[in-house]
Order: C-alpha cells, then structure tokens, then sequence
C-alpha cells in the first residue's frame, strides 16, 4: 500500500513539473528569432504580405501569446500535441512513427553503458592500484571528455570507411531481402554504432562510479567478516558488495536519462538515425513550433517516468528505504 501512495505521489509530481515544462517551453519557442510563417510560405513559393497572415491566420499564429499558450494547454490535456505547420500531420502521428527508433537506441545504450560500465568498475576496485584499475580511470577521463558526436564521426571513419564493418546510416537496408529475422539482424546491425557513440559517454562515468562504490564497500566491516568465514572471493565481490555497491549506479542512470535522450538527439543527426532526434532537427530549421513543443513533451514525459521507475528500483533493492518510507 505505502508503494502505491508513493507512486500516486511522484505521479502527481511527474504531472506538475510537466505542466512547467509545457509553460516554459512554449514561452521560449514563442520568443526565439525567426517566423514559421514565412518558412511555410517560402515553401509555398509566395511571401506577399497577404499570404503571410492568411497562415498566419491559419495555424493561430496572429494571436496573442498568451491566447496561444491557453489554446496549446487545453489541447494538451486532451491528448492532442496540435498538427505539424511544415508536415502537415498531427503531431501524434509524426511522433508514434519516430519514438520507436529513439527507445531503442537509448535503452540499447543505456544496456551496454551500465553492464559493461559496472564490469569495469568490479574489476578495477578488486586492486585500485593496479593496471587495470588505472586504465579504467584513463578511459573515464577520456570517455566523459570526448563529444558525443566526435565519437559519433571517428567510430564512422573508422568501421565505415577504412574498415567497412557497419552501416554509415539509417536503420535498415534499402535493398534487403528476407523475413523478419533477417530484418531484425539488419537492424542489430545498423544499432552497433550510434548505441556504442551514445554509450561510450555514459560507460566512462558509470565505470568511474562503480570503481569508487566497490573500493568503499569491500572496505566495509561486513565484508573483511565475510572473507574471515571463509566466503569465496567471487560470492563476496558479486553477491554481498556488489549489491550495495550497485544503488547509487542506479540512481545516477535515473538522474542522467534526460542526458542520455537528448545525447541521443546528437546520435541520430550523426547517424541519420530515423528518430526524434532527426524530426526534431528538421522541425527546429523550419520553425516548426508544435512538432518542437511536442518532442520536448514527450522527452519531459520520458524522463519523468524514468525517474519514477528509477525510485522504485531503488527501493526494491534497498529494503532501507522501504521501511523508513512505511515509518513516515
């Protein structure tokens, strides 16, 4: 019971801070430089005076900010994020046929940065002051350092172009025949670089994390009276450290979601990735304020969930928490 009036609380939460996300971001759109007015009718061929407030007139933009942002929240609660001024489609739609892309790509990202991150991390915290340990702390530094879309473009030269392993972009072959397996290998096959790019930043930090969380750990009184009974080595490490070890990894990947999602946005550009991450490019060139407002939602959205599962996760390993949350 305490569990579910904790979710229904941060769910609450969740919904307020969306609400300030919508407001904010609106307000900021509105104010940035340009007119989708005249991208639209650039694109139309015409840029008369007439035809500019004809559209204008059309997608509402002749009202008043604060007129907009009324009509823009009703719609909102209602499920609809508004029609595309450049597309021309409902925004729902544009998005339904781009998040699958973007999910995979993180969670795929995500996957690989905390496996092998935390591996690292164990390996590297059994002796701090050896070789291991020390290239692990080279490759954090140089990880965390390196941008994303650098990597993005090295790792293209490198497995594209010299030696032609993987894809240079997109998700899938133009030319593929086969049944759904084999489009699932086509896909698996062009995931390996842009999930790699957009992990590699991630890995570093959770590798360096779970180095330091392992060394204060093992250090702990409950583990030396677990070696002295004589636990094995392995049972020790993975089994009784690497459990506490672990929470705040889990944390940190809660907290660096809405990093991983707009890194993502990077990814795809580099990759040509058929994602939010292109539609949101093409629709920011256009000054295409609904698709941008409605990609900005659903990436707030996103990460809100994420952090509640996040805190469930927390508290479904720390039976701690648990207990001090029945307690109040």
């Amino acid at each position: 019971m305490d569990t579910v009036v904790y979710v229904a609380r941060r769910l609450f939460y969740g919904l307020m801070l969306m609400f300030f996300v919508v407001v904010l971001n609106f307000v900021l759109i509105r104010l940035a430089p340009g007119d989708p007015a005249e991208v639209i009718a650039g694109e139309m061929g015409g840029t008369t005076q007439e035809i500019l407030a004809d559209i204008r007139a059309t997608y509402g933009l002749d009202k008043p900010v604060a007129t907009q942002l009324a009509i823009y929240l009703g719609q909102v609660a209602h499920g609809d994020l508004g029609k595309s001024f450049f597309f021309d489609q409902p925004v729902a739609r544009l998005i339904g046929t781009r998040i699958g892309a973007t999910i995979l790509l993180v969670l795929t990202a995500q996957f690989l940065s905390i496996l092998i991150g935390v591996v690292m991390g164990v390996f590297a915290a059994r002796k701090p002051n050896g070789v291991v340990s020390a290239l692990v702390a080279v490759f954090s530094t140089l990880g965390y350092a390196l941008p994303v879309f650098w990597t993005g473009i090295m790792l293209i030269i490198v497995f594209a172009s010299w030696l032609p392993i993987f894809p240079v972009e997109g998700m899938r072959s133009a030319r593929l025949e086969g049944g759904g397996f084999v489009h699932v290998l086509d896909v698996l096959h062009h995931l390996v670089l842009p999930a790699v790019t957009l992990a590699i930043i991630f890995l570093a930090q959770y590798a360096r994390l779970a180095r330091t969380s392992m060394i204060e750990v093992l250090g702990a009184d409950y583990i030396r009276t677990a070696r002295a009974k004589g636990v094995p080595e392995r049972r020790v490490v993975f089994h009784h450290a690497l459990r506490n070890a672990v929470l705040p990894i889990l944390t940190v990947a809660g907290l660096q979601f809405g990093n991983l999602i707009s890194g993502a946005l990077l990814v795809e550009t580099v990759f040509n990735w058929p994602g939010m991450g292109t539609l949101a490019f093409d629709s920011i060139l256009r000054r295409d304020y609904p698709t941008v407002m409605g990609i900005l939602i659903i990436g707030a959205a996103m990460v809100v969930v994420a952090n509640i599962l996040t805190d469930l996760g927390y508290r479904l390993a720390d039976p701690r928490i648990r207990t001090e949350g029945g307690r109040r």
